[in-house]
């Protein structure tokens, strides 16, 4: 009886995801509670080890309210405590529910032997990231076995406009996105970072040309990264790989080959999870 309702006769749709005759979208629906929760879990997760005071500090809150914050957190797992050293530390329950996240595509999964191969033939760290907001997030990472080397623990953020794969990604978004981006403060990190939106929109025309971007020393000096993306079915940017290194190995001379090199293995890691190189993108083979 319901299929035979006409559009008009069916009782208007709502959100899955809400309740019945939820229309507040305003800063009085967050349970605060569970807000500065978050914000300690955060803390707790930037860091190697924090005591109470540290992470009360960092978060904001007095060392009461984060004691009961990290003491539920502790009951379910999400955070741990040492005795020993009196300090608060991630716990495996966060693992858990974060890898919960990767586990929405296969992407992290497949892009693993890409990036094993990338980084044994370049010599250089590979890594996966995603574009949240106006940060690259990392997800993955392959790291080369030499001892001056990148690191980016999965979870860390950066800003995108100082990022290879934050540029790369960047680089295909719609034109109302990247102006929605471009439209706050970008921080200058060196002398080498494009923080005028000028400057930025040079810097992606250039990338979409060409296929792939470079952070040339403009997050840290005397680090350097290049990127590509990597695009869903709908030939939308979700995400980014990327080789970085030292500046004294990561030589400009080698930016063509190893721009081609990421290039490739984006476009391998694209048509592995089922999307589509959109055909201005410049892409291996294209």
């Amino acid at each position: 009886m319901r299929d035979m309702l006409r559009p008009a006769d069916r009782p208007s749709a709502r959100s899955r995801g809400r309740p019945k005759a939820f229309h507040d979208r305003t800063a009085a629906a967050v349970i605060q509670s569970l807000d500065r929760a978050v914000g300690v879990l955060r803390v707790v997760a930037g860091g190697t080890g924090l005591s109470l005071t540290e992470v009360a500090q960092a978060a904001g809150q007095s060392p009461a309210t984060c004691y009961r914050i990290l003491t539920t957190l502790r009951r379910h797992g999400i955070v741990e405590f040492e005795e020993a050293g009196q300090l608060w530390r991630i716990g495996p329950e966060a693992f858990r529910i974060g890898s919960a996240f990767l586990g929405r595509t296969r992407m992290s999964e497949l892009s693993r032997p890409v990036m094993q191969r990338i980084m044994a033939e370049t010599g250089e760290t590979a890594n996966l990231a995603i574009l949240d907001g106006t940060e690259v997030m990392f997800v993955s990472q392959v790291e080369t076995n030499e001892p001056i080397r990148a690191f980016f623990r999965p979870g860390t953020r950066g800003p995108g406009h100082a990022s290879g794969i934050g540029k790369a990604i960047m680089a295909w978004l719609p034109a109302a996105r990247l102006e929605g981006l471009l439209g706050g403060t970008l921080e200058r990190f060196t002398p080498r970072t494009r923080a005028t939106a000028e400057a930025l929109r040079e810097d992606l025309a250039a990338i979409r040309v060409r296929g792939w971007a470079v952070d040339d020393e403009e997050r840290t000096e005397g680090m350097r990264c290049i990127a590509a993306p990597v695009f869903n079915q709908w030939g939308e940017p979700v995400a980014g790989i990327s080789v970085s290194g030292p500046a004294v190995r990561m030589r400009p001379v080698r930016d063509e080959a190893t721009g081609r090199l990421v290039r490739a293995a984006a476009d391998e890691i694209t048509r592995a999870t089922g999307g589509v190189v959109p055909p201005a993108a410049g892409g291996a083979g294209d």
